[in-house]
C-alpha cells in the first residue's frame, strides 16, 4: 500500500523562539523611533520654543505663505500681524511657520540712564515741609 507513516511536527523550543519571532518587530519601532519620531519631536520643540520669542516688529511668515510684521502679541495663542500699511489680521501663533527678520531689543540711550538715576533720588527724599 501506498500509505506513509504521519509523524509528528516537533514542537517549538519554547520562549527562546517565541522572543526571537518579535525580535523583528522591536528592530522596526526603534528604526521609527530615532528616523521619524525623535526628529520630529526636536522640530516641534525649536517651532515652539521660536514661537515662545517672538516679540513686537518680528517679520513673519505665515503657513498660508503671507509676510508681515507682528505689531501686538494678543495672547498666548493670537498675534495681530500688518501684511501691508494700514491691514492688519489676527493670526494663530501655531500658523507662523517661520520668523524671517528680527528685530534687535532697543538699547536705553545714556542720558535716559542718568535722568532715570536721578529720578529715582528725588523720590526717595522726603518731601520738605514748606511754612
Amino acid at each position: 500500500m501506498f500509505v506513509s507513516p504521519a509523524f509528528a511536527q516537533t514542537a517549538s523550543a519554547g520562549i527562546g523562539a517565541s522572543m526571537g519571532d518579535f525580535l523583528p518587530l522591536v528592530m522596526i519601532f526603534v528604526v521609527f523611533y530615532f528616523l521619524l519620531i525623535r526628529p520630529q519631536q526636536k522640530k516641534m520643540k525649536q517651532h515652539k520654543e521660536m514661537l515662545g520669542q517672538m516679540r513686537r516688529g518680528d517679520r513673519v511668515l505665515t503657513a498660508g505663505g503671507i509676510l508681515g510684521t507682528v505689531n501686538k502679541l494678543v495672547n498666548d495663542t493670537e498675534v495681530v500681524v500688518e501684511i501691508a500699511e494700514g491691514v492688519r489680521v489676527r493670526v494663530l501663533r501655531a500658523t507662523i511657520s517661520e520668523i524671517v527678520s528680527k528685530t534687535e531689543p532697543v538699547a536705553a540711550a545714556k542720558d535716559d540712564k542718568t535722568d532715570k538715576a536721578e529720578a529715582e533720588k528725588v523720590a526717595d527724599k522726603p518731601a520738605e515741609k514748606q511754612s
